[in-house]
């Protein structure tokens, strides 16, 4: 329960850049004891999402938008990696939580919602699939750079006016995976990765 709240506050940025986290406080206002955040922080260490230095503290990573292309780089073989492998091998209940996600994301309305909500929708999406896969170690390995490039989105949401859009292709891709198109959901996930970097990119 520490982790997901730290993660998931880290990744939409309500924990800024730079803050200093303290595991005191944090227990606090859990209402847990110190133990767990230390070990979640030791997680999050781990994820590159905070960095702890000897005398000074623990504090939120910056986002650093040279990273971009690096993430975008390892993203662009992976996902698809990961897509192609949850249309071939997940089951049942797994294919029938990507359709229902997929309605779900077809009825977000993107006006009526705040942009960190569309985010994560966004995320749910991804983790989806990730564990679709049936591949472990690829899951661990895109959910750490889908992290990095989460904090990357939300540091420019204000500026994303598309942002929606960009949801919402994921219905198109949970469909494909969930009809078992291998080929085509894997070029949908390499188009969703490129399409994220450029609308980043054009942005800054």
């Amino acid at each position: 329960m520490a982790y997901t709240h730290l993660r998931d506050a880290l990744l939409v940025l309500d924990i800024r850049p730079g803050e200093p986290l303290h595991d005191e406080t944090i227990a606090r206002d859990l209402g847990i004891g110190r133990t767990p955040v230390r070990e979640a922080m030791k997680r999050l260490e781990t994820d590159r999402l905070i960095v702890a230095y000897p005398r000074r503290g623990t504090f939120a990573t910056p986002v650093d938008m040279t990273d971009l292309g690096m993430i975008s780089e390892v993203r662009r073989t992976l996902e698809p990696v990961a897509a192609a492998g949850a249309a071939t091998r997940a089951g049942l209940a797994e294919r029938r939580e990507l359709a229902d996600l997929a309605r779900t994301v077809a009825a977000l309305d993107p006006t009526a919602l705040d942009a960190r909500e569309l985010m994560r929708h966004d995320v749910s999406v991804h983790r989806a699939i990730y564990r679709a896969s049936g591949n472990q170690h690829l899951e661990d390995v895109l959910v750490r750079l889908d992290n990095l490039a989460t904090r990357i989105w939300c540091l420019v949401l204000d500026r994303l006016p598309t942002f929606g859009g960009h949801v919402g292709e994921h219905v198109a891709l949970l469909e494909a995976v969930v009809d078992g198109r291998a080929d085509e959901a894997a070029e949908l996930a390499r188009v969703h990765v490129e399409g994220f970097e450029q609308a980043v990119r054009a942005v800054l």
